[in-house]
This record gives C-alpha cells, sequence and structure tokens, in this order.
C-alpha cells in the first residue's frame, strides 16, 4: 500500500471552500474567535482540508463548480426582479429566494463532503437574535 498524498487545492479552492463552509478567512486583520470552541473547530476544518483524500478532493472541486455556478443564477436572476409578467411566461415570484435557498442546501452539503461543522457564518444563517428578559 502506497503512502498518504493528499489532495492540494489552489488557494483559491481553498478561498471557496473556506467561504462556502461558513468559516472566515485566515490571514492579519481578521477577527479572532472570542470561545475556544470555536478556535477548535476552525483547526479541525483547516486540518480536514489539509488532509484530504484525492477520492474526496476531487468530489470537493466538483462541489465547487457548482456552488459557483449557483451563486451565479442569485445574483443572474436580479435580472428578472422588474418582470411579473411578460406574454404567456409569468416571473416566479420567489426566483431569488428559491436560488437561494438550493444555495444554502449546498454550502451545507459541501460542509457533508468535507466533514466538517458549519461554520460560524453559516451556523445561524437564517435566524434572528431574540432577547429574552
Amino acid at each position: 500500500m502506497g503512502a498518504f498524498v493528499p489532495y492540494v487545492f489552489t488557494s483559491a479552492q481553498v478561498t471557496d471552500i473556506r467561504r462556502f463552509c461558513g468559516y472566515p478567512p485566515l490571514g492579519p486583520g481578521n477577527p479572532v474567535y472570542p470561545y475556544p470552541w470555536i478556535l477548535k473547530i476552525y483547526q479541525a476544518f483547516e486540518y480536514l482540508i489539509q488532509n484530504m483524500s484525492q477520492e474526496r478532493g476531487a468530489v470537493v472541486v466538483t462541489q465547487l463548480g457548482n456552488l459557483n455556478t449557483l451563486e451565479s443564477a442569485i445574483m443572474g436572476a436580479s435580472a428578472n426582479l422588474d418582470t411579473d409578467a411578460a406574454g404567456p411566461w409569468t416571473h416566479n415570484k420567489n426566483e431569488v429566494k428559491d436560488r437561494w435557498a438550493m444555495f444554502e442546501l449546498q454550502r451545507k452539503y459541501l460542509c457533508t463532503i468535507v466533514g466538517c461543522e458549519y461554520g460560524p457564518l453559516l451556523m445561524n444563517q437564517g435566524n434572528t437574535m431574540r432577547l429574552v428578559v
């Protein structure tokens, strides 16, 4: 049996993996996590990215392509926001919402493929903060 050779992502791919999985970028000027448990999750996430098998890495790259396409389609849907009905065709009033929901679902699926927790920027999307007194 040969030695393990991890999949090597490009810098752009690693940036996209972090972004789509809900993790902020690394580097100077980025916020320091206030809670130790988040730091542990982030370290585990980075380890997974740097030590991924060739097979899983190829699947992640395919998913990144899907996510980039979905993200572009959300912005493309903005061209139809001013049309409610045109001839026999009627615009889906929920198109942007539906596309966004699919995009978010696929982001979470990427986390499943990578094998990581949802990042802090993805964990609470759609939730609102509540103050209980």
